[in-house]
């Protein structure tokens, strides 16, 4: 059950024989995080939209019983994510890297799909929301699989860069989060409130339904990872004894503690994106009052710092370690969020709204470029792609799905307007002690190997 730490420390040989062109770093780059992209854009865009598709599949008298349950919809389909993470992580560990992106990136296109055609509750009655509830879960379930399958995709193709690649799947969310907040922007802010209500908000799902195929293309023409093909040949030449032996000790059985952690690891980032991306513009309207357009520009702001430093913060913790970073954070957001959001409460004004998005994109960056590499290391190759899935999908179900749900809920039950900070501190506080953990178990096995820790 020990943290392979040596697997951050020594590269593949066969991840490193030969340097990648930048040809082939644009390719793995966007293939893998293409699906990541199109999975926060469909997400988001359904959340800055819970409002009318409420009114369109979950039409009843009480306004705020219906947007109820059009984010609950929203955060039953997480239910799934587990499921897809165990189906398609160990079809990735098994199969290849490859076959497990392309199916991900398949069915995730049937949720963008079904939202862009799927006609209202008006015209086909009680079929619409059963049928838009059974997209979620089809979608929440190829999701699960697709972090893990993405992580380990971008990481295996270089020891000494795993921060820089793996950020992209971060970085992608930022640019998703751009798209999504400017479709949200504009359309609020240019379409007559009759057509947005009854075609406009179906724009954003077939911009991601046209993007989806791009992607399925693109991955199903790339070459598998070389720690993977290594894995393969390895397995091939093996003897059956020596096999069973190496699957045993690999066994994801043997994995529990670290996957608690990399749960942990998971709670700031992605209560991060979930409460402070997906659901501020809700917030900013109904509980502080501003304009709708301006709210979900400011989201761009948010977006765009993350697509921005996520690499850079990726990089950078490639050279001077991954969880000095991410702990730094983790302990400035826990300082700052709740004196951020009394501010806000106190000022409900675009430059504090400003302030407030711009600190979070600044710490979601720092905080999750080199989130996916660390947790990459945490698990060995043979059932990387499961553990990342698995611990991933747990971690966003858990902290991620219900967060809007939950927030929203304590805020209509109290009153009290500060709710989203106590939400994002619980999480700031428990990825902390996760890195804390993490840090001492993998100084303990360099210890036990005999390498000075750094």
């Amino acid at each position: 059950m020990n943290i392979p730490a040596s697997q951050s420390a020594t590269a593949s040989p066969h991840s490193t024989s030969a340097p990648l062109s930048k040809a082939m770093v644009r390719r793995i780059v966007f293939s893998s995080s293409v699906g990541n992209a199109l999975e926060w854009f469909d997400f988001l865009v359904y959340g800055y939209f819970a409002t009318i598709i409420a009114k369109q599949f979950f039409p009843m008298q009480d306004e705020w019983l219906s947007t109820l349950l059009a984010i609950a919809t929203f955060g039953i389909s997480f239910l799934m994510r587990p499921l897809g993470a165990i189906v398609l992580g160990v079809y990735g560990d098994r199969k290849g890297r490859k076959a497990a992106l392309t199916l991900a990136i398949a069915l995730m296109m049937v949720g963008t799909f079904t939202m862009a055609v799927m006609p209202p509750y008006a015209s086909i009655g009680l079929a619409a929301p059963v049928l838009i509830l059974l997209a979620r879960l089809v979608q929440g379930f190829a999701v699960g699989g697709e972090f893990g399958s993405a992580t380990a995709f971008m990481v295996e193709h270089s020891a000494s860069r795993r921060g820089y690649y793996a950020s992209w799947q971060f970085a992608s969310q930022g640019l998703a989060a751009i798209t999504a907040a400017a479709f949200g922007s504009l359309l609020t802010a240019w379409m007559p409130p009759e057509q947005l209500n009854s075609w406009g908000w179906r724009l954003p799902f077939i911009f991601g339904l046209l993007v989806g195929p791009v992607g399925y293309y693109i991955r199903s023409h790339l070459d598998e990872t070389p720690e993977f093909l290594a894995l393969r040949k390895a397995r091939e030449s093996a003897s059956k004894h020596q096999v069973a032996s190496d699957a045993k000790d690999a066994s994801f059985s043997n994995q529990w503690v670290n996957l608690l952690l990399a749960v942990g690891i998971v709670a700031q980032s992605t209560v991060g994106v979930y409460v402070l991306q997906l659901y501020m513009p809700m917030y900013a309207v109904k509980q502080l009052h501003m304009p709708a357009a301006a709210s979900f520009g400011v989201v761009v702001l948010n977006g765009g710092l993350q697509f921005l430093l996520s690499p850079v913060m990726g990089a950078l913790s490639d050279r001077i370690g991954r969880i000095r970073i991410m702990l730094t954070t983790s302990i400035l957001m826990g300082l700052l969020i709740y004196p951020m959001f009394a501010l806000l409460q106190s000022h409900p004004t675009i430059g504090w709204l400003l302030l407030l998005q711009g600190t979070a994109g600044i710490f979601k960056a720092a905080y999750s470029g080199p989130m996916p590499a660390l947790m990459s290391e945490i698990f060995p190759t043979q059932v990387r792609s499961t553990g990342l899935s698995i611990g991933y999908s747990i971690g966003v179900t858990i902290f991620g799905g219900f967060a809007p749900t939950i927030v929203e809920t304590f805020i209509h039950l109290t009153g009290d307007k500060l709710a989203p900070s106590y939400y994002v501190l619980i999480a700031a506080v428990l990825s902390g002690l996760s890195l804390v953990v993490v840090a001492w178990r993998m100084r303990r096995v360099r210890l036990l190997d005999g390498v000075q820790p750094a």
